[in-house]
C-alpha cells in the first residue's frame, strides 16, 4: 500500500504519492487497521468524502482516511499529525471533521442492540457459558473520556473534565449501544434513564425471555438491568455476586481494548464537546469494524445450547427477578 505525503515544492503545494511498502503489522501500529481493512473503510465512506475538484493537490479518499485514523490512534495534536503528512493544521481539522461525520453515519449499521429472538437467544447462551449467569444479553457501564474545559458542568468525581460515555456490549466485545452526550458530572443512573437504550428497555421489555443487562451498583436494579447485592447475606447471594462480577468483566475489558486501540480516548480530546461526542462515536464504529473484520468469533455448535429458565411468577420488579435468578441458579 502507498502511504501518502504532501510536500512543499518551489513554493507550491503539490501532492505526491510515495510508495512506502508497509506490511499489515506496520499499518496496524500506525492506523490500527490492515491494508485490506483500510481499503474497506475507504469503500464504506469514500463516496461522501471524495473531493469533486480538478485541482492536482486535492486530498484523496485514502489520504483523508489515513490522516483521521492516525489522529484517532495516536491522540496527538492536529499540528503533529499534519506534520506527519506535511499538511497544515487546518487541513487536518477539516479532514477529521469530514471523515468522523461519515463514520458516525454508520452507527446504526454497525452498532446494533440485540432485539430479535435469534440474537437474544444467542447472546443468552454465550453469556451463560462464560460464568453461569442466565438470560444476559449484554453488560453496561460508563467510562470517562477526558476533554478540554468546556465551561460547563463536565468535571467528574475524579476532578477532571470529561464526557461520561455509556456503553453496552455483547458477549463478543462488540459495542451494542453508545451514548456520548452527557458531561462527566452526570451520574451513570441518570445517563441510563435518559438514553435511547434505557427508554427502549423501559417500553419494550416484558419478561426474562427478552433478556437482561448486567450493571454495577451505580445503576438501579430493574427488571431489565440486574445489579449485585450490596450486602450479600448468604452463600446464594455471594455466588450470584461472584458470577455477576465475572460476567460483567467483559465491558471492562472492552474499555481497555477500545482505549488502547484509539489513544485519543485515553488521552484528551481537544475539541468542542459536541465534536468530542462525534469522535467517540466514530471510534465506537471503528472498534466494531476492527472486531468484525480482524477477529471474527463464531461459537462452536456444541456450545449453542439453550438454557431453560424457570418462569418467573411474581411482582415485576428488579429485586424480585434478582432473587428469582439467585435462587434458581446459585442455590447449591
Amino acid at each position: 500500500m502507498a502511504e501518502f505525503y504532501l510536500y512543499r515544492n518551489a513554493g507550491k503545494n503539490r501532492q505526491h504519492s510515495l510508495n512506502v511498502d508497509l506490511n499489515d503489522e506496520e499499518m496496524r501500529s500506525r492506523y490500527r487497521f490492515s491494508n485490506e481493512n483500510i481499503d474497506r473503510i475507504c469503500d464504506l465512506i469514500g463516496g461522501n468524502i471524495e473531493r469533486s475538484t480538478q485541482r492536482s493537490n486535492a486530498l484523496s479518499v485514502k489520504l483523508q482516511v489515513l490522516i483521521t485514523l492516525r489522529y484517532l490512534a495516536s491522540g496527538n495534536f492536529m499540528q503533529t499529525v499534519g506534520d506527519t503528512f506535511c499538511v497544515d493544521k487546518g487541513t487536518v481539522s477539516r479532514v477529521v471533521k469530514s471523515v468522523v461525520s461519515q463514520l458516525c453515519s454508520l452507527k446504526n449499521r454497525f452498532i446494533t442492540f440485540p432485539t430479535t429472538a435469534e440474537v437474544v437467544r444467542r447472546e443468552q447462551n454465550a453469556f451463560y457459558n462464560m460464568h453461569g449467569f442466565p438470560c444476559v444479553i449484554g453488560c453496561i457501564d460508563g467510562t470517562h473520556v477526558r476533554i478540554l474545559s468546556p465551561g460547563s458542568p463536565a468535571v467528574n468525581r475524579k476532578n477532571f473534565h470529561s464526557i461520561n460515555v455509556q456503553v453496552t456490549c455483547d458477549s463478543r466485545g462488540l459495542i451494542t449501544s453508545i451514548n456520548a452526550a452527557w458531561p462527566g458530572a452526570a451520574h451513570d443512573a441518570h445517563v441510563f434513564r435518559s438514553s435511547a437504550i434505557g427508554t427502549y428497555l423501559d417500553r419494550h421489555h416484558r419478561s426474562l425471555e427478552n433478556g437482561v443487562l448486567l450493571g454495577d451498583s451505580g445503576y438501579p436494579c430493574r427488571t431489565f438491568l440486574l445489579t449485585p447485592y450490596l450486602n450479600a447475606t448468604n452463600a446464594v447471594q455471594e455466588r450470584y455476586n461472584d458470577s455477576h462480577s465475572k460476567t460483567r468483566c467483559c465491558i471492562e475489558r472492552l474499555f481497555g481494548v477500545w482505549k488502547r486501540r484509539f489513544h485519543i480516548l485515553h488521552a484528551e480530546i481537544r475539541l468542542k464537546p459536541e465534536k468530542c461526542s462525534n469522535v467517540i462515536i466514530a471510534c465506537a464504529v471503528l472498534h466494531n469494524l476492527a472486531k468484525l473484520w480482524g477477529e471474527p468469533e463464531v461459537l462452536p455448535e456444541d456450545e449453542l445450547r439453550y438454557v431453560e429458565t424457570p418462569a418467573y411468577i411474581g411482582h415485576q420488579d428488579g429485586r424480585g427477578i434478582r432473587d428469582h435468578i439467585a435462587n434458581n441458579y446459585f442455590a447449591r
